[in-house]
């Protein structure tokens, strides 16, 4: 399978590294289809636009025609042979570009699947990439539903057919799963050895590896961010700071959410207590926390799971944080609070 090449930060252009076993379950969902759309969520940065920019390409070389969606970045394409429907895709882009309507191209590509398929049987794929945060978290199960109902009921048959979608917000994972029709799958951050191959591309002078795995746990933009700050960690932890507004946030907790808080700095499962359950969730609408971990199982998750736990990196069983630097970042916060 031929690696796509990766913008990593400025001036540091890099192969798709490591997703072995994330790979492999893309084959086998290319081999039997996608029984229902596969959602795929996780930490912030944890590359998931990347693993689907590699998906959209695998599938092309595996005989699919192939729409990929991710409107945040302004990216649609087409990897279809029929030029009529490929110019009626273009079409939609065009306008949904002028006029930032994201749901026209988005829900679009129903139609031009069916228009794909009405012409001859073959093999399917939409790949989608946060389309959740461009058309709204009202649309969001209506579109998952529309997605589904192209695998299940589907006016003309197909060869084979795969759904991806990646979201990094919390909240959608759960308005999706309310209603049943999408596989919810996680994707973590990188393996050790996945991760040192990110890290040994890197140009330059910089910090030993342990001491890099310790402030992203694996997480690639965390490692970007930290190569284009020269490395500078707390220069990282005041931009997350101010990105996620973390002073007006603990200002606004009571004292004793406050603790709670502190206490989940040190071990995000404090928070599993039901007084405690609204302040998880605010840090869930905040992509600072991810909690209801799956079971380390493999094939309950994309690529590989976490550990069971892991402290130092801010895993717990049932709760963790996107990065140590976020959980860092929530510490400080509280310190400039007191």
């Amino acid at each position: 399978m031929r690696r796509i090449t990766v913008d990593f930060a400025p001036g540091v252009k890099t192969e798709f590294a490591d997703r072995e076993r994330a790979l492999r379950q893309l084959g086998e969902w290319a081999e039997r289809n996608t029984a229902y759309p596969v959602v795929i969520f996780g930490p912030e940065g944890c590359g998931k636009t990347a693993f689907l920019r590699q998906a959209a390409s695998a599938l092309k070389e595996l005989s699919f025609d192939v729409f990929y969606l991710h409107p945040l970045d302004r990216v649609f394409t087409a990897d279809i042979d029929d030029g009529d429907v490929k110019e009626l895709f273009f079409q939609l882009v065009r306008r949904t570009l002028e006029d930032g309507l994201w749901s026209r191209v988005v829900f679009g590509v129903f139609d031009l699947v069916r228009e794909l398929l009405k012409r001859r049987k073959r093999k399917v794929a939409i790949i989608a990439d946060d389309v959740f945060q461009a058309i709204g978290l009202n649309n969001a199960a209506a579109y998952v539903k529309g997605l589904l109902s192209t695998i299940e009921h589907p006016r003309y048959d197909y060869e084979k057919i795969v759904v991806l979608v990646a979201t990094s917000e919390g909240v959608t994972r759960w308005e999706i799963g309310r209603h049943r029709w999408a596989w919810s799958m996680p994707m973590w951050n990188m393996t050790t050895d996945g991760f040192q191959q990110l890290y040994e591309r890197l140009p330059e002078e910089k910090p030993p590896f342990e001491e890099v795995w310790r402030w992203t746990g694996g997480n690639p933009n965390m490692l970007r961010q930290l190569y284009v700050a020269g490395w500078d960690v707390e220069r990282v932890v005041d931009m997350l700071i101010k990105e996620k507004r973390l002073i007006p946030f603990v200002n606004s907790l009571s004292q004793e959410e406050r603790r709670w808080l502190a206490d989940a700095v040190e071990d995000p499962d404090a928070l599993y207590q039901r007084e405690r359950i609204p302040l998880m969730d605010r840090l869930m609408e905040l992509n600072l926390l991810i909690y209801e971990l799956y079971p380390r199982r493999p094939d309950y998750w994309i690529d590989t799971p976490p550990p069971e736990k892991d402290p130092e990196l801010g895993i717990g069983r049932d709760a963790a944080w996107h990065t140590p630097i976020h959980r860092e970042a929530v510490k400080t916060a509280l310190k400039a609070r007191r």
